[in-house]
């Protein structure tokens, strides 16, 4: 498991919360934060940052993040090491070490991105972006968490989930909980789809030492 338990559930766009950055340099909204017993650190989150101006981005040491352009004319991550990451739209992603120190550079204009964060010694995430044409199924299961965030579009899911429709910003939390779960979704448009795993050495079995 990777140590938190998810209400399966949909989160409106209209439901995200707005807090300012780490360093107070700009704004995000918080889509959701897994945390043990509802208290704590997070061990993942989700979120929306609003980048308007230039401005260096927060320190999370620990924590591995994915950041994907949804609207504005692109971003330019430079990290202080060197490394130069240019995202354009219509959806660049990068990957990197949130100890990594680095300053975000608006190409044209302001800009949205989906932040994704997670706990790298507790936690595995995997992101892809795909189109949703007609039905879909996602299989969840245990102990994993499965997230769909709509960019575009409008989708629905099976009856038998109790779930609401989805329209464009919404994001669905589906949880394997005990058992392999299968979540029906229907629809057009296109979608972010997100795994949460147990991180390898957080359930790995220790070495015995034969000589001891």
């Amino acid at each position: 498991m990777h140590g938190i338990a998810v209400p399966t559930q949909v989160v409106p766009a209209a439901a995200q919360r707005r807090e300012r950055w780490r360093n107070g340099a700009g704004w995000t909204r918080e889509i959701f934060a897994a945390r043990p017993d509802n208290a704590g650190d997070w061990a993942w989150r989700l979120s929306i940052a609003e980048i308007d101006a230039d401005a260096p981005f927060s320190a999370f040491p620990g924590v591995d993040r994915e950041l994907v352009l949804l609207t504005g004319d692109g971003l330019r991550l430079c990290f202080d090491d060197g490394e130069v990451v240019t995202l354009g739209p219509p959806h660049d992603a990068v990957r990197f070490a949130g100890e990594r120190a680095l300053r975000g550079e608006l190409v044209a204009g302001p800009t949205t991105d989906f932040n994704l964060m997670w706990r790298r010694d507790r936690v595995r995430a995997r992101c892809w972006r795909r189109p949703l044409v007609g039905q879909v199924q996602v299989f969840v299961e245990p102990g994993t968490t499965w997230v769909v965030h709509l960019l575009g579009g409008q989708a629905h899911f099976a009856a038998d989930t109790g779930l609401p429709p989805l329209a464009a910003g919404d994001t669905a939390l589906l949880d394997g909980g005990d058992a392999r779960r299968r979540f029906a979704l229907e629809g057009g448009g296109e979608a972010l789809v997100i795994e949460f795993a147990p991180a390898p050495e957080a359930t790995a079995t220790p070495a015995v030492d034969q000589d001891q």
